[in-house]
């Protein structure tokens, strides 16, 4: 990445003593100067924020002392009564309670590698992570507990697990299982466990959503982590130096997570918030009605949710006349934000509310790009600059950066990103280059030190030879008024190897149709890039639990809608 022009702000946080000064690692990556060694430091600096809130949901709230009473028990409890050591597999599954949050700490005040499965999988799929990481403890709820008995079933003795669920009223399956409203009450004079925990041991196994294969393990060590607790913490003082405050002062954050907690996007949220001694109210499921009643309840200052939700959110807020007096942030992650998105929250509360996208991925334990503010609403087709230990290349081919402005791969080095994948050395070998870089494959450009995502390489269309960057087309499309969602993607053409296909969800009582939908398309991008076939459809599209569009279901209907009859001449380039 080219050296940017001086930025006062930038060089108050990070030259050398400033709280975010950088040193180059031994690996030849960046790192912070400063701050926790290790997630065990950080979580224990948070009992000094005593009766503060932590979690506010409908199953129960949390204040900051009782969380770390409680987290420091069950991390006892591992060693004292499960026998667990340092490295043992901890999977955490449950919807976003509390204490999910409990939980996932207590494996790190215990030297454990904590496992975050996503909690909207199947039998089948837990089956498959659990025979993976071979855990040493499940932490899971009810509903959960019925999805992971299969796996139980098949071990016996000390083969198999503890496991410890939470909110489960009923009978509990065999032995070596408890109920965590059994255990005793958690006494705050005692502290977590007497453990040893470094820098480079595992403190986390991510498993990859999986949209395109099945997913795998991406293993980051206590190092990544304190890492990726900096970068938002980095953002949120240059978004206030910018603003002409000092960082740090005033309220704590009041923040709406809506976020599942498995996911890398609910790590940068609720890392921000324990950083700062902050809030973070949960909703049982989205509801942008309740979120909206949230809001005014709990004095939310913060809104953080994929773009899916914040539209609805927007939405909801128009119809009720609601101008959400308390909030003063707008972050979306997870998925890509379409560009009028910040048009469209300037229109309604002009610079009184900030709006925030980045990117991130599971490799690199979230948000490490930020775009914010001014630089947002001139720029809402980038995805922001890098954090100060994230270094970016925009590469061609053979791994050379591009010119500025030019497509490439987008490779990403710094102290958050994953050591590897769990028990895979080939993905490894795949992912990494052998000076340390990882390959997101992810299709950007970088302009004035400014990262714009264009597409999957996956994903991206080549239609007779022309690149067809399917964000881009969805992008145009979320722009016409009568479209609540769209997928572009790829099917194949005898002559020219690929056409484009758009899937358009329309707003209830629009008579939209696919010419109409052409031509607004048309009106802003070369014909090869209009969709040659439109399907239009009341349903929503299919997204996974952190927001992004399942293509691969999409396909075979998409295919099934336009293949041509039996007999039909090919239509020429």
């Amino acid at each position: 990445m080219e050296p940017q022009p001086a930025d006062p702000a930038v060089d108050l946080l990070t030259s050398p003593g400033a709280p975010f000064a950088v040193v180059r690692s031994e690996s030849g990556g960046l790192e912070y100067a400063d701050g926790p060694r290790t997630l065990r430091e950080f979580v224990e600096t948070t009992w000094a924020y005593g009766d503060t809130p932590f979690l506010i949901a409908g199953s129960g709230r949390l204040t900051y002392g009782e969380f770390f009473a409680e987290a420091s028990a069950l991390a006892r409890r591992f060693v004292d009564v499960y026998g667990l050591r340092p490295g043992d597999r901890a999977v955490v599954a449950m919807r976003n309670h509390p204490e999910w949050q409990i939980a996932f700490w207590a494996a790190q005040l215990a030297g454990l590698v904590a496992v975050p499965l996503n909690a909207w999988w199947t039998a089948g799929e837990f089956t498959y992570a659990l025979d993976d990481c071979e855990p040493g403890v499940l932490l899971v709820d009810g509903e959960r507990l019925e999805r992971v008995q299969p796996w139980l079933e098949g071990r016996e003795g000390e083969g198999r697990p503890w496991t410890l669920v939470f909110h489960h009223d009923g009978d509990l399956p065999g032995d070596r299982v408890e109920r965590y409203e059994d255990l005793p009450a958690a006494d705050p004079a005692l502290g977590p466990p007497d453990v040893d925990v470094t820098p480079d041991d595992d403190a986390t196994i991510i498993y990859t959503s999986g949209t395109t294969g099945r997913p795998k393990g991406a293993v980051a060590t206590h190092r990544a982590h304190v890492g990726a607790i900096a970068n938002p913490r980095y953002f949120a003082a240059l978004s206030a130096l910018r603003r002409g405050q000092i960082p740090g002062q005033g309220p704590a954050p009041v923040a709406l997570l809506t976020f599942p907690f498995f996911h890398v996007a609910a790590f940068t949220g609720f890392y921000a918030a324990m950083a700062a001694g902050g809030t973070l109210v949960l909703l049982r499921k989205w509801d942008a009605v309740k979120a909206l009643q949230a809001i005014r309840e709990h004095g939310i200052t913060n809104y953080g949710g994929v773009p899916a939700t914040a539209l609805q959110l927007l939405e909801a807020a128009e119809a009720a006349g609601d101008e959400m007096p308390t909030l003063a942030m707008f972050n979306t992650g997870g998925a890509a934000a379409p560009p009028d998105l910040v048009a469209r929250l300037t229109e309604r509360f002009g610079e009184r509310v900030e709006p925030r996208n980045g990117y991130g991925l599971t490799e690199t334990l979230g948000g490490v790009t930020a775009n914010f503010g001014a630089e947002y609403r001139a720029h809402p087709e980038s995805v922001g600059r890098p954090a100060p230990a994230v270094e970016v290349r925009v590469a061609g081919p053979g791994g050379e950066a591009v010119a500025d402005g030019e497509v490439g791969e987008l490779w990403l080095r710094g102290q958050s990103v994953i050591r590897g994948y769990w028990r895979d050395e080939a993905a490894t070998a795949a992912a990494f280059a052998p000076d340390g870089w990882f390959r997101t494959g992810d299709l950007a450009t970088l302009r004035d030190g400014r990262v714009s995502v264009v597409d999957r390489i996956k994903d991206m269309v080549i239609r007779g030879g022309e690149n067809v960057y399917c964000v881009e087309v969805e992008a145009v499309l979320h722009d016409h008024p009568d479209v609540l969602d769209a997928a572009v993607l790829g099917v194949p053409h005898p002559v020219l190897g690929e056409e484009v296909a758009a899937v358009v969800q329309v707003r209830p009582g629009s008579e939209l149709d696919a010419e109409a939908v052409r031509a607004h398309v048309a009106k802003s991008l070369a014909a090869f890039k209009v969709p040659a076939h439109v399907l239009l459809r009341d349903a929503p599209l299919p997204r996974n639990a952190t927001g992004k569009l399942l293509k691969r279901e999409l396909r075979g209907p998409v295919g099934e809608a336009v293949r041509p009859a039996p007999g039909t001449p090919a239509a020429p380039a």
